[in-house]
């Protein structure tokens, strides 16, 4: 008996794929945040080092969901198997929300590689019309997520949500417990990046989390983190990018960016690339 398919085809509209002049022999699926935006240049400079990249758009584009809300993994699963078809190794590589989703992806699924950078440890509510769901769907049923603390309000312009998402975990440990991120399940290298000022949401102490999972295991995890770097990362070469959701990120381009250099040998490893 075959298995349903829930996930969804990536339209060329919504997506940029990268290829390098000499193959490393990795393929990466690139996921951005909530921006929903492709992200080319990244891939175009990862595809300069030797890695095929397919960058997508996976919220707002065609066919797919309006928003964060109710994704089916398996729109992340079915890229990563496309790219194994020419590829020696194949790894996911999101920022943010993406993060959130790589990290999900690669705990379901076998992947070489998982770059998670203002990664998350839990899986987290979504909105689509005025009606509240997880953010991932899998085999078709949403997946255990943290609900949003309902009595938050912003106390700044623009807006840091980091209040808001530390509280929702902390007075709902039972839904947190349940939608954790089981990244104990995770195959493969696993490198999380996350900034210390980030005002997004805390993800230094999620990316804690997820290793405290993976320790408990004996699994290694590189974690590289900067204390003055924000929710945005500025790897080597990059330039800073604007636009997305207006919100308050934390960090400066100059620590973004040295967080980046601190990241980048340890993303040239896991993903093999050619330094």
């Amino acid at each position: 008996m075959t298995t349903p398919r829930h996930g969804i085809g990536v339209d060329p509209a919504d997506r940029h794929d990268a290829f390098p002049e000499v193959p490393c022999g990795t393929a990466v699926l690139l996921l951005t945040g909530s921006s929903g935006r492709v992200e080319a240049g990244r891939a175009q400079m990862l595809a300069r080092h030797g890695a095929r990249v397919r960058a997508i758009r996976w919220f707002g584009g065609s066919g797919q969901r309006p928003a964060p809300h109710d994704v089916p993994i398996e729109t992340f699963i079915d890229q990563v198997e496309l790219l194994r078809r020419d590829s020696d190794r194949v790894a996911i590589f999101g920022t943010s929300f993406g993060a959130e989703a790589a990290l999900v992806t690669a705990s379901l699924h076998p992947i070489d590689a998982t770059v998670a950078v203002a990664p998350s440890s839990v899986v987290w509510a979504g909105n689509s019309e005025g009606a509240w769901s997880s953010h991932w769907t899998h085999r078709g049923t949403p997946m255990p997520f943290v609900p949003f603390a309902p009595s938050w309000v912003p106390s700044t312009d623009p807006p840091e949500y980091r209040a808001l998402y530390e509280s929702s975990v902390d007075s709902d440990p039972s839904a947190a417990a349940a939608a954790a991120i089981r990244s104990e399940d995770i195959d493969g290298v696993v490198v999380l990046i996350a900034g210390g000022d980030d005002r997004v949401w805390p993800s230094t102490r999620f990316a804690r989390e997820l290793v405290e999972r993976r320790t408990a295991r004996g699994l290694e995890t590189t974690m590289i983190t900067h204390p003055g770097a924000g929710h945005r990362l500025l790897l080597p070469g990059e330039s800073v990018v604007t636009g997305g959701v207006t919100m308050a990120r934390g960090g400066s381009p100059a620590a973004d960016a040295e967080l980046g250099a601190l990241a980048w040998p340890q993303i040239v490893h896991a993903l093999d690339l050619r330094a």
